[in-house]
């Protein structure tokens, strides 16, 4: 416990977030790594029809993840300010709540999405040409999201422990599983979509395998897990919720705009345009991925420290990664736009596809370099207990400005509507996290005294 306090409230910033981020970033880039895999293998073993198919299927992935990581950040931030007041009783409580909250909520999913799946894949867009693809790979992943919802929380648990690197290889597993299986299962075994999800699901399992060892381990958590403090409590499941609702926001809404952007992609571009967008969400989660593991780097720091009252070294971790996400954001655009065309040949060989892929990826990107300032302004409030202004920072971008534009735009501008929907939507999220961003930095000091 000691050395954890250290860590967290004493060592240097900068080196803090490096050992706390770059675990967290692979391990973000990894998590990425599972739909990226496998649309890259489907679009080559399978086609266009198997991309759109788990285009369709995406949002519902999205939406269990944003469910897992509401209950996992939110009760990593308790925990971390928790450990900073040095309350490890109490930080045990909320691990001991957050695991029955995971495990309900991962069979109560299972249960409903195997029961309601065609209608729900209908509700998403998927058109009579992609049903069939996406009920095939639908029902074998939905079959695994009690270990995947495990897994996805119980990694915020590990790094509010200080445990980067242990959050870090419970993702790793998985992935390298993933890419390994998906070519025996899609290929060796001509499963096609069907390998690819069983490629996933069984890689989940074993990442599952690893996070539940390492929480009965005496030897690796800080925290242990006690039967007693599985009995849920209102006060520690409220709290977890509030405070886990801005990732579930953040999350979900990106699952809703990709149900609108399916629907309404249907209507002006059929199934190649839903494909080419399900190529291009699946590249922008790649590169966004790394820039959520700067946040939930910072978040301990930020999380401990504020319940610490050091107020120098929650404005400095919270500066240094509006820094960084900033510079991981401009970078990643300047790839993507030279090269648009080359991460699209990744993927299919469809000449309808790769035109279609290369012009809509440039629009989309064009303010790219905001992103980093819209993750960090809503991560900062989050680590801070900030449940409501965490809440409206993180629908800013795709509740409040992108849904709405992306509905409006397509009747005046049909297909090309729905791509110029991005860049205005990241304008106008930028302005207004520059000016909470700005306005909180100014009141940190004010709050902690």
């Amino acid at each position: 416990m000691e050395k954890q306090r250290k860590l967290l409230g004493e060592e240097s910033i900068g080196k803090l977030l490096f050992k706390l981020s770059a675990p967290a970033m692979i391990g973000m880039f990894v998590m990425a790594l599972y739909n990226l895999v496998d649309t890259i293998f489907v679009g080559h073993g399978v086609g266009v029809v198997g991309i759109a198919g788990i285009a369709i299927v995406f949002p519902i992935s999205m939406i269990v993840m944003s469910l897992s990581m509401m209950v996992g950040i939110g009760g990593s931030s308790i925990i971390s300010r928790r450990l900073g007041e040095d309350r490890k009783e109490e930080a045990e409580k909320v691990l001991g709540n957050v695991i029955t909250l995971l495990f309900g909520l991962g069979i109560l999913l299972t249960i409903f999405g195997l029961i309601f799946i065609k209608p729900i894949l209908i509700a998403f867009g998927a058109t009579e040409s992609i049903l069939g693809p996406a009920l095939e790979y639908g029902r074998i992943v939905i079959a695994g999201t009690l270990f995947f919802s495990v897994t996805v929380a119980a990694n915020n648990v590990i790094r509010a422990e200080g445990n980067a690197k242990m959050a870090m290889f419970t993702m790793l597993i998985g992935a390298i599983l993933n890419t390994i299986l998906d070519p025996i299962f899609i290929f060796g075994f001509k499963l096609g979509l069907a390998g690819a999800a069983w490629a996933t699901i069984i890689s989940q399992f074993f990442s599952f395998i690893y996070v539940m060892y390492y929480f009965s381990s005496k030897t690796h958590s800080l925290l242990r897990i006690h039967f007693y403090n599985l009995k849920l409590k209102w006060y520690i499941v409220k709290e977890t919720l509030a405070l886990g609702v801005a990732s579930f926001v953040r999350m979900a809404s990106g699952s809703v705009m990709s149900v609108v952007i399916n629907h309404t992609l249907a209507v002006y571009g059929g199934d190649v345009a839903i494909a080419t967008f399900g190529v291009i969400n699946r590249l922008l989660a790649f590169i966004f991925m790394p820039m959520f593991g700067i946040i939930q780097g910072m978040q301990p720091i930020v999380g401990f420290n504020y319940g610490a009252r050091k107020s120098d070294r929650v404005k400095q971790a919270i500066s240094l990664s509006l820094k960084i996400t900033t510079m991981m954001a401009l970078i990643s655009f300047v790839i993507l736009f030279v090269f648009a065309g080359t991460f699209m040949r990744i993927f299919s060989t469809d000449v309808e596809l790769l035109s279609l892929g290369t012009h809509a990826m440039r629009i989309i990107i064009i303010f790219m370099v905001t992103m980093g300032l819209q993750v960090v302004s809503a991560g900062m409030y989050q680590a801070m207990g900030r449940a409501w202004a965490s809440f409206i920072m993180s629908s800013l971008r795709q509740v409040i400005f992108l849904i709405p534009l992306v509905i409006i735009l397509p009747f005046f501008f049909h297909l090309e509507g729905v791509w110029y929907a991005f860049p205005v939507a990241d304008f106008a999220a930028f302005v207004v996290s520059w000016y909470m961003y700005k306005r909180e930095m100014k009141l940190i000091v004010k709050h902690l005294a």
